[in-house]
Formats: C-alpha cells, structure tokens, sequence
C-alpha cells in the first residue's frame, strides 16, 4: 500500500505540476513599456485572464520611466516589442529598419476648452494662448493646425500663443485659466472633460474633414520583421491576446474596478471619463486603409518635415502587419 500511495502521490504531483511546465515552455515575448502608460491597462488585462497563454506565449513585461527608454531596449535588443505610434515606425522604416506595425489604439484627442470660455470656434482663439502637450511637432496639434487653415482660412499657429509642456502642466494651466485652450493626451483631456472643460473640436472630426481616414489607429506595438518571420505565432498571438482584451474593456465594466488603481483617476467622475475615452479609442479592427494612412502621412511630411518622418515622405510598403 505505501508502493501505492507514493505512485498515487507522484502522479498527483505531476498533474498539479503540468500547468506551470506548460507556461515555462511557452515562448515569451518581451514586452517594453512605460510604467505609467495607458497600455498597462490592457497590458493587465491580458495577464490577469491570461489571454498571452490562450494564445500560445508569455508576456513578459518589462516597466521603463519613459519612452526613449522603451526604444532603446527594443532597439537594442533587450525588448521584443514596444508601443510607438506609426509615424515613427514609418521614419525608422525609411531609414532602412525593418520595423512592423500591429495596430493598437487610435489616441483620440482634440482641443478642449473652458465650459464657460465663450469660445464656440477656432476663429475664437485668435489672440489667446494655447496649451500643447507633445511639442511644436505635435501630430494633433499639425492636423488642426491644417484643419484650421481648410476650413476657416485661418493660420492657428500664426494667430495665437501657443505653450508648450509636459501633460500635466498643460492640463493645470488650462483648468486654471491660464490658457484658453488646450491640447493634451487623451487621458489627460479625459480629466480635463470631467472637470468643467469640452471638445471645441476633435482631431477625428479635424481628420475627415481634411478627407483622412479617422479610423487609422495612431498607437501600436512595434516589432522588428526578423522576429515576426522567426515567430509569426507569436505575432499572431499578441494581436489575438490584444483584441480580446479590447473586447473585455468595451464590454465588462466589472474589469475596469480591478484597474482602478492603475487610472490615477481622482474621483468617479474622471474614472468615468477614462474608461468612456479609453473606448472610444479601440480601432474597428476592420483592415487599415493604407491609401488614407499615406494621405495622412504625406500631410505628417508637409507640416513636420523632415524631423518628424524623416525619409519617409510617403508609406513605406509593408508597415502594417497583416495577421487576419
């Protein structure tokens, strides 16, 4: 009976023990991103149900202080994927990097103001100052800045101040007063909407009305091309782990409490917000229209030039991954 009990025990043992072989011999991608960044949300959301596993790989997360951190380890080799937006992945691929594109968010973002500014259009601003996170190269800043001039005739960067700086200092000179308007990353405009401020006017709508596609996603991860060809499952893997994921955020309002703690989000309202502007930023996932990703990238060139696309002047072939 104790030859038994023992033989019982190890194949008790080696049940319980399968699972965590099985994800020890799943092949890893490592992931750099920034610590404080919005994709942590789905980054969670992957991991904790475990959609990496479902779909044939482990991710491996790997937190960086920001994003040229994020790109030296990828570029280096220390990373296999990134989160970058395409225009930069365009730039690289220009420059002879064989860099690939799988598409994760569209970073809807716009021109807020003050609920009680008076200002009903962008003619309005003229004369004012204008908060701007990101830089004079800006790409929401650039289209309505082309967006201004098509449908009012109106030079935006010739007829106001603008001020540029980090997220934050932009989002507390605009609730202050200090500017009448402003642009930020989404998430902080989503904080900005929940505390008394709105969208004069928002880069999708800029974006079709300048005839661009509004469904380009801007945001996605970046692998190189010799690593997609070694491991195409993997490639195929993290867009299946990233969409369904993006299912759950659409749809489960129960996953979001467990990223509360993630959002930094002040109060129910900007929680709200977050999550509604986290949404509204999910890509169809219909395939991206290359024909209106140059129109918008050859408008990137003629607006930011050289420092902002660098060679790439019109869409280099082969950016977007094609996985369906």
């Amino acid at each position: 009976m104790g030859v038994l009990r023992r033989f019982l025990a190890l194949c008790l043992f080696a049940i319980a023990a399968a699972p965590a072989v099985m994800a020890q011999d799943l092949p890893k991608l490592r992931a750099a991103m920034l610590a404080s960044g919005t994709v942590n949300w789905e980054i969670s959301t992957i991991k904790q149900s475990e959609l990496d596993r479902k779909n044939g790989f482990d991710l491996v997360v790997q937190d960086y202080a920001d994003n040229g951190a994020t790109r030296v380890a990828f570029e280096g080799g220390e990373a296999d994927t990134m989160v970058a937006d395409w225009i930069w992945v365009a730039y690289q691929r220009a420059a002879g990097k064989d860099y690939v594109f799988i598409p994760y968010s569209l970073a809807v973002g716009g021109l807020v103001v003050k609920d009680d500014s008076g200002i009903k259009a962008l003619p309005d601003l003229a004369g004012k100052k204008i908060g701007i996170a990101g830089g004079p190269l800006d790409k929401s800043w650039l289209i309505l800045q082309a967006y201004a001039k098509q449908q009012y005739g109106m030079d935006l960067a010739g007829e106001t101040e603008q001020v540029f700086g980090a997220p934050p200092l932009i989002f507390k000179s605009a609730l202050s007063g200090e500017t009448a308007g402003a642009i930020n990353f989404w998430h902080f405009l989503a904080k900005m909407k929940a505390k008394g401020m709105h969208e004069l006017v928002s880069v999708s709508d800029a974006a079709a009305a300048l005839k661009l596609d509004p469904d380009t996603p801007l945001l996605g991860y970046v692998l190189k091309g010799d690593y997609v060809a070694a491991h195409p499952e993997i490639a195929k893997g993290l867009y299946a782990a990233s969409r369904a994921a993006k299912d759950l955020l659409r749809n489960d309002d129960a996953v979001w409490n467990g990223l509360r703690d993630k959002m930094n989000a002040g109060d129910d309202a900007e929680f709200i917000a977050l999550r509604d502007g986290y949404r509204a930023g999910i890509p169809s996932g219909k395939p991206i229209d290359e024909a209106a990703a140059d129109r918008f990238l050859r408008l990137m060139a003629e607006l930011g030039g050289e420092e902002l696309v660098g060679k790439a002047t019109s869409l280099p072939d082969g950016l977007f991954l094609h996985l369906d």
